[in-house]
């Protein structure tokens, strides 16, 4: 493709054509053959439902199996958020989505793209942790790939049992640490699926393009195992060399199926295992750690944002963290990195800056022998402290970041010993769900007496404190990860980067703006994502042509019209 011209890719190969034609052209809906009649209304890629016009009926053998009237795709989407808002439990309006998705795919990507803010919360954090819980309950059919140990031997042949030959995206978990729920083994399948429907709502992938894949070694989770309805295997987690050997195995077959360019996103996987994959293949596949790498991304823009309300640079602040697992520890390198980048210091000098607390206390110099090789680059020299509140008090934070999976850590004397030492503390509570959450964004404002700038994981209400209203801040991931695949997909980037990250966290603080920062906010309204999510985009595709580790050549002149141009779009077409 010559770099000024911009066809309508949808970032992935387009074998019938479909995104490449204009949208008021009319396409063939193919499958196996054209689609028609009854069997067109089950094909959840090209089912419109009523919005089937008169001529497109009579093509395609519609007549009568459709009452009369048709619908626009408008007002289909207005009857649809009108049924979704009279459920009162958000599990309900999770099934609901869900059954729509199985039943017209553009329906609800129209759905999600333009009511993102209502509906983002169902499909992801927090009611998708509720879903997994209850996975095996409320399954109907499948939505990706399983892949067991009954499987091992045979990944290859499994992966190409999948309809889809152009994947470009997978996600996927082994569901030993869903959200801050814990082992929820096979049933982690709800993760993959809500990310990838981000992926393309978000950040335009294709869904053709998106595998989401559930790894099932078993569950240690016994009340799952004596639980009738479990849809996993029934066997305590295979560890050790039998689960690097499957995992390795997996690794190898979707490199020979998809090629070197099929993103791999680990997510939730337990601290030890996602700190071992992610450094056992980065090196050699085209892999990103959710958790580690797109948690700390997108706090890192956070913090970027917020020094226009803090003042100084990044290097002038101290940090304490309250969690030292993969979401702290993945956080705090990034800062670091960031700051040697800002500054041109070693990052082994930027990390005394950073400060973390864990279950047992400060993490310090003289604890080291007994420290998971991840923490040890974050014990320095201190006297041993054990409460996050003494912490508070001897470290003196200018910032404090909760990722600790635990709800109420942040107590009213935390909180008010942040206020004690700074004129604008900055508390980040960002475990998930909101029952996990440090503290709530009420709770933050009212210890400061309205002086806090508050973010968190899950979302909060708006909240009113002595006349002001002010505006939680959300740290979600979705904000950095379907940006950035979309990214490296448009880069043909063949490895990740720390420094695409960190052009990812760059990108999505420049979107803030005074307007936000007068309500409080260091991130930008998620109406906007798919504009923010086409310049983060832009970004980290510019980095990995920089950095000489993309593929598609040349590279386009305009990037961020480029990325727009290659997103995908839920509109229905006309089938002839």
């Amino acid at each position: 493709m010559n770099g000024g011209d911009y066809a309508v890719s949808g970032g992935v190969e387009d074998v019938y054509g479909e995104d490449a034609a204009s949208m008021d052209q009319p396409i063939t809906p193919w499958t196996v053959s054209v689609a028609s009649g009854y069997s067109l209304m089950r094909d959840p890629r090209h089912n419109k439902g009523l919005a089937f016009t008169e001529t497109e009926r009579d093509a395609h053998y519609l007549r009568g199996l459709l009452p009369p009237v048709v619908l626009s795709q408008e007002l289909q989407e207005k009857k649809l958020m009108h049924n979704l808002r009279q459920y009162q439990v958000p599990l309900q309006r999770y099934t609901a989505l869900m059954d729509l998705q199985e039943r017209n795919e553009r329906l609800f990507y129209k759905l999600l793209i333009d009511n993102v803010e209502e509906l983002l919360p169902v499909v992801y954090t927090p009611t998708v942790g509720e879903a997994c819980q209850k996975y095996g309950s409320i399954f109907r059919r499948p939505q990706g790939l399983y892949i067991s140990l009954k499987e091992k031997g045979k990944i290859l042949e499994v992966l190409k049992n999948w309809p889809e030959r152009s994947v470009q995206v997978i996600v996927v978990t082994d569901g030993e640490r869903i959200l801050g729920l814990g082992d929820l083994g096979c049933q982690g399948m709800g993760i993959p699926v809500g990310k990838l429907s981000l992926y393309t709502a978000l950040g335009g992938v294709r869904p053709s393009a998106c595998l989401p894949i559930t790894i099932d070694v078993g569950t240690n989770n016994e009340k799952l195992l004596n639980d009738e309805f479990y849809i996993g295997l029934r066997q305590r987690r295979a560890t050790g060399q039998e689960y690097a050997e499957l995992l390795h195995e997996f690794m190898t077959a979707v490199k020979q199926n998809y090629g070197e360019k099929v993103l791999i996103q680990f997510e939730d996987f337990a601290n030890h295992n996602a700190f071992e994959l992610l450094a056992r293949y980065s090196s050699s596949h085209l892999v990103f750690n959710d958790d580690i790498q797109g948690t700390a991304s997108v706090v890192l823009a956070g913090l970027l944002a917020s020094l226009r309300l803090l003042g100084g640079t990044l290097a002038d602040h101290r940090f304490l963290f309250l969690g030292a697992g993969e979401a702290g520890t993945g956080i705090a390198e990034l800062i670091a990195l960031e700051i040697s980048k800002q500054t041109g210091s070693p990052i082994e000098e930027n990390r005394k800056k950073i400060w973390l607390v864990d279950s047992k206390g400060l993490i310090v110099d003289s604890r080291k022998e007994s420290l998971q090789h991840f923490k040890k680059p974050w014990a320095h020299e201190h006297e041993p402290v054990k409460t996050l509140l003494d912490a508070v008090k001897a470290i003196k934070p200018t910032i404090l970041i909760g990722t600790s999976g635990v709800g109420k850590q942040f107590t009213k004397e935390v909180v008010e010993a942040m206020a004690s030492l700074n004129e604008k503390p900055l508390i980040m509570a960002l475990s998930n769900p909101t029952s996990q959450a440090e503290c709530t964004a009420e709770e933050a404002y009212t210890w400061t007496e309205g002086r806090a700038i508050f973010a968190s994981g899950s979302p909060f209400d708006t909240f009113e404190y002595d006349g002001k209203v002010f505006v939680p801040g959300q740290a979600n991931n979705a904000y950095i990860f379907p940006g950035f695949g979309l990214g490296v997909i448009i880069s043909g980037a063949i490895r990740v980067h720390d420094d695409m990250l960190l052009a990812a966290s760059e990108a999505l603080a420049a979107q803030v703006t005074e307007e936000h920062y007068e309500k409080g906010m260091i991130y930008p309204p998620f109406s906007d994502i798919r504009k923010i999510s086409a310049n983060i985009a832009a970004k980290v595709a510019a980095k990995a042509y920089e950095l000489g580790l993309a593929s598609h050549l040349p590279q386009p002149k305009d990037l961020v019209k480029y990325a727009e141009s290659c997103m995908y779009s839920p509109r229905y077409r006309t089938y002839r």
